[in-house]
């Protein structure tokens, strides 16, 4: 059992029905077009950290990967899993840093995409995560991050967190820099916010 509010997930069950509208309206290939060139092209197994209402997941599950979308609040797994109803895709109810219950498993991924979930870790979740996910990985395997700069929505754990900081976070990890970009947001409320993504991708 969860605790009633998991750090780092403020504001979202309070919002659950006005965000899962906003997340349904987004195009994934646009979104993830800074890394597009990247993913892996072969099936393999991918583990989507943060996966809110599994878009993104459906989406990776469509070009062919088996996907374990991990997404902790109950009113975003429960649309995600009436909205994506796709045989290679499976829900799991865990967090970040711990990830207890996929290290539990045992398994390891051939693609982890953490995608605008980094921001709402403190700095020392953020360094037990990062190790947590490295064991995760494949030998070879990568690792997609998104991290969003820019105001924050009222109610929400964010901090503002540094991709330089975050790529020797993942060095210590023995991870290697493959891309860093940033890109506007896909969102156009979030655009005319002011908010940008910073892009990364990391090789184990």
């Amino acid at each position: 059992m969860h605790p009633s509010t998991i750090p780092g997930t403020e504001g979202y069950a309070e919002n659950a029905g006005q965000l899962i509208a906003r997340y349904a309206s987004v195009n994934f290939p646009d979104k993830y077009r800074p890394v597009s060139h990247l993913l892996p092209t072969r099936s393999g197994a991918v583990l989507d950290i943060g996966a809110g209402t599994g878009g993104d997941a459906a989406w990776l599950a469509s070009l062919g990967h088996t996907v374990t979308a991990v997404e902790p609040v109950a009113a975003f797994r429960e649309a995600g899993m009436k909205a994506q109803v796709v045989a290679n895709l499976e829900w799991v109810d865990d967090s970040l840093p711990a990830l207890s219950a996929i290290g539990a498993r045992q398994s390891r991924y051939d693609l982890i995409v953490v995608a605008a979930v980094w921001m709402h870790l403190a700095a020392e979740e953020r360094m037990a995560a990062m190790g947590n996910i490295s064991t995760l990985l494949k030998p070879g395997a990568m690792l997609i991050m998104s991290l969003r700069h820019g105001p924050a929505p009222e109610g929400r754990r964010v901090f503002d967190v540094p991709a330089s900081e975050t790529a020797d976070l993942a060095m210590q990890h023995q991870l290697k820099v493959m891309l860093h970009t940033q890109a506007p947001s896909v969102q156009p409320q979030n655009r005319l916010a002011g908010v940008s993504w910073s892009w990364l991708v990391f090789e184990k």
